[in-house]
């Protein structure tokens, strides 16, 4: 029963849309400008950095409260920091009052590392600043170090049902991200440094 109650709490959380309640702010729907994703970086494209960084911060402390908050209910089980995390994170992507139409979940996913491991967490941080640089795409630096992640706490014999939580999460950011594999493969994605192209999308 307490996953059960860890799962309905953090998905409830998690459920709260930052970019969404932010662009409703502003008169708008964040899903029908931009890139369409109800995130910080389409946020960024509308509203600019405040507003992203805003949403940012607000979508990692979400899924931080979800965890210290199932933690202190239900202490002493490794595995409910991570059930929470994942679940905040399905929030985010499936919110029911947005017909299930959210954002990628990457945010949250830091914000989860950062509750849980925050060592690691800014490991992740760094390496996926150093990987966008290097690959000219956000997307290749989110898929791998959600790959990463699973790699390093199987490495490091983690409960079983941490590990498959943990792959699991990676197979769900892969399925928000499969757009943009595709862009990238058809040489179609909006690089970081491909300024031209971003100012078109601004405009």
């Amino acid at each position: 029963m307490n996953y059960l109650y860890t799962s309905i709490i953090s998905y409830l959380l998690g459920s709260f849309n930052t970019a969404y309640f932010i662009s409703k702010a502003h008169g708008f729907d964040i899903r029908d400008r931009g890139s369409n994703n109800a995130g910080a970086s389409n946020i960024k494209i509308n509203l600019g950095w405040g507003a992203a960084v805003a949403t940012g911060l607000g979508d990692m402390a979400k899924t931080i409260i979800a965890i210290k908050l199932c933690s202190y209910l239900f202490p002493d089980d490794p595995v409910i920091p991570f059930l929470a995390g994942a679940m905040s994170i399905v929030g985010h992507i499936f919110p029911f009052y947005m017909n299930f139409r959210g954002g990628k979940g990457f945010a949250s996913y830091i914000g989860m590392l950062l509750a849980i491991n925050w060592k690691l967490a800014l490991i992740i941080m760094v390496l996926t600043v150093v990987l966008t640089f290097v690959t000219n795409y956000i997307a290749v630096a989110t898929l791998s170090v959600a790959t990463l992640v699973p790699i390093y706490y199987l490495y490091n014999k983690a409960d079983t049902a941490v590990v498959a939580i943990l792959f699991a999460l990676t197979a769900l950011i892969y399925y928000k991200h499969s757009i943009n594999i595709r862009r990238i493969m058809n040489h179609e994605e909006i690089g970081f440094r491909d300024k031209k192209k971003k100012k078109e999308i601004e405009e």
